[in-house]
């Protein structure tokens, strides 16, 4: 179980998130808001990127920070498409991510053509980055953030500029991953989160306005168009800058 209590974090005198308190269980949970709503500010509180100005994030219980090296092997992150070496192969890219993930040697090999044929690179693994669809490359960062059978995946824009085709690819992907392990998932593409989500956070300001399941939501909102009819009622045209996005 993953949990923030009244976290809170500044940028000079802006508060980007703003004692945001969740209960995260397994599952698979979509985060909303416009720019500038806290969305990045939150995924690296949690992935330990940055500290919280007040709160606490713990893990079963215990402060992240505290877990040190414990935390980092339990969770799987995949930002949006940056930090792909264009000159690496596929193979040698999570051979790479594997070692910084301290997965012993003998286990790698395995561990890698596990990730690989979960996300259908095989085939490809040996060329280089460079060559990659924007499909595949997203798909190389979902493999590499399943190296090591994370509890707790944090996806930032999993299907962010990608075709129909590859985004339905992507979701269930993301489908299949879900069970006993936590997945949020921050998008703009609010179509690719309906189908799958176990529930919604959306964000605001740096404040969490609402959460709850698609049907709740649609119930509370009074709507019949699916999420994309709440989106709007919550957050209209709003758009901001996210002051994390500098960082």
């Amino acid at each position: 179980m993953l949990e923030l209590s009244r976290v809170t974090k500044f940028y000079k005198d802006k508060p980007a998130l703003d004692q945001v308190s969740l209960r995260l269980e397994p599952g698979i949970y979509g985060l909303l808001g416009p720019n500038g709503a806290g969305k990045s500010t939150m995924m690296n509180l949690i992935t330990g990127s940055l500290k919280p100005t007040a709160g606490q994030i713990t893990w079963e219980g215990t402060e992240i920070g505290a877990l040190g090296a414990s935390y980092r092997s339990l969770l799987g992150y995949a930002p949006q498409q940056q930090g792909l070496y264009d000159n690496f192969t596929g193979i040698r890219f999570l051979s790479y991510m594997a070692a910084l993930k301290g997965i012993p040697r003998g286990k790698q090999s395995g561990e890698i053509e596990r990730v690989l044929d979960f996300v259908n690179l095989t085939n490809v693994k040996k060329r280089f980055i460079r060559t990659y669809s924007g499909g595949m490359k997203q798909r190389l960062l979902i493999a590499q953030a399943m190296l090591g059978a994370p509890r707790l995946m944090v996806l930032d824009e999993p299907t962010a500029g990608l075709d129909p085709k590859e985004r339905v690819r992507i979701r269930e992907r993301i489908r299949a991953l879900s069970g006993q392990r936590i997945i949020l998932v921050s998008t703009h593409v609010v179509s690719d989160i309906e189908p799958i989500a176990k529930e919604i956070i959306l964000l605001k300001s740096g404040r969490v306005v609402d959460r709850n399941s698609v049907e709740g939501l649609c119930g509370r909102y009074g709507v019949s168009g699916g999420l994309e009819e709440v989106y709007l009622q919550v957050f209209g045209e709003e758009e901001e800058h996210d002051p994390a996005d500098r960082l």
